[in-house]
């Protein structure tokens, strides 16, 4: 048996082993590839300005889009067609920016999906077709080019004195249609080295993925360099390159760990909490205020032959409802779930229990980080 394949075996021999009393860290494990990027293996981002013609009176105003007059122009004299000094009145033409994703390695002669979206004033780009437009890289070279006919998934119907609009029907997009023209000079098997980017960066996640793969590989292979960065080598008399390696290791199950931390959105009031959360004994109380204003207007009709008017008098019936509650307790928590059902004790909205988690923060009985969006 070979030794790669011997140490695969054993790796799911222990696993089968330590199934029982290990399930519970077994379930918080991810695979190196799902929690880090390999460095070089990245999209790059292509953008563009194109025209979109053959729309069914739904393009820019040519007097309220003038970069959308001057390409047209400029497109119909490289095609031979003089149209200096005329007033082109189209409305079928829409100018747009088209952009897309240049996948890793991605090979020339190989097609990429784009997105177009309108730049003017244009309505809808149904039926339209995009002509031929240059992608341009951050460098300004051009990778890719892309042309063709425009699906979208919103819809336009106007009439006289209404109007239906579905979605957004100014965006759309071109499966398979841009063709890559260059490639990016990058190669991954002729490294002797390279870096992981945790995506969640953590100085014990990082210290354990290297340790994971030194295991496996059974050399001093891998070195945690800062929490967002582990630096893979490739061993001496390793039978294969970097490339292998990587596939060897990208399989590896490592427990990741993150600091607790609670995120609140304050605009939604979506609260979510870390596992590793604690809260230590506090009191809490709280205190709703309702106020509620109704308008009763009375009418007020003038007595027989005194030729007053009606009139209307405002009537406004104010009140105020406060709601207090005691001091509740909120014992000192080991587990999320013993946090959360003390929290939940207190019957309060989650709205309030963004300002008591801030509040509770504040005292110093709460050990995490509040981040809010």
């Amino acid at each position: 048996m070979r030794p790669r394949l011997l140490r695969y075996a054993l790796a799911a021999l222990a696993a089968v082993v330590l199934s029982g009393p290990m399930a519970e860290v077994q379930a918080a494990a991810a695979r190196i590839k799902d929690i880090v990027d390999f460095e070089g293996i990245r999209e790059n981002q292509l953008v563009g300005y194109g025209l979109v013609v053959g729309l069914n009176g739904t393009g820019d105003g040519l007097n309220n889009s003038p970069f959308t007059r001057q390409s047209l122009q400029s497109m119909l004299e490289r095609l031979g067609v003089n149209t200096a000094g005329e007033n082109v009145r189209t409305a079928n033409v829409a100018a747009v920016m088209v952009t897309a994703n240049l996948p890793p390695f991605g090979t020339q002669g190989s097609r990429i999906d784009v997105t177009v979206s309108a730049l003017g004033d244009a309505r809808s780009l149904q039926g339209g077709t995009l002509l031929v437009t240059p992608l341009l890289g951050a460098d300004g070279e051009v990778y890719a080019i892309a042309q063709g006919p425009v699906s979208i998934n919103g819809f336009r119907a106007e009439g006289d004195a209404a109007t239906i609009i579905s979605g957004v029907p100014t965006t759309g997009r071109i499966s398979s249609g841009a063709l890559i023209e260059r490639e990016i000079d990058f190669h991954l098997g002729s490294l002797r080295s390279l870096r992981l980017a945790l995506r969640n960066p953590d100085l014990t996640t990082a210290r354990r993925i290297a340790l994971s793969i030194n295991d496996f590989i059974g050399a001093p292979t891998a070195t945690p360099e800062d929490p967002a960065t582990v630096r893979v080598t490739l061993p001496p008399g390793f039978n294969g390159n970097i490339v292998d390696l990587l596939t060897d290791i990208e399989q590896l199950m490592v427990q990741t760990d993150q600091p607790a931390k609670i995120v609140i959105d304050e605009n939604s009031g979506i609260i979510v909490m870390g596992r590793d959360v604690r809260v230590s004994t506090v009191a809490v109380a709280q205190s709703n205020l309702t106020v509620t204003i109704a308008e009763n207007p009375e009418v007020v009709q003038p007595a027989p032959f005194s030729f007053g008017v009606t009139a209307v008098e405002p009537n406004t019936n104010l009140d105020v409802t406060e709601t207090s509650s005691n001091l509740a307790l909120v014992n000192e928590s080991v587990t999320l779930q013993e946090l959360v059902d003390g929290l939940n004790a207190l019957g309060i909205s989650p709205r309030d229990l963004i300002a008591i988690l801030q509040a509770i923060k504040a005292t110093g009985a709460l050990q995490a980080e509040i981040e809010v969006l």
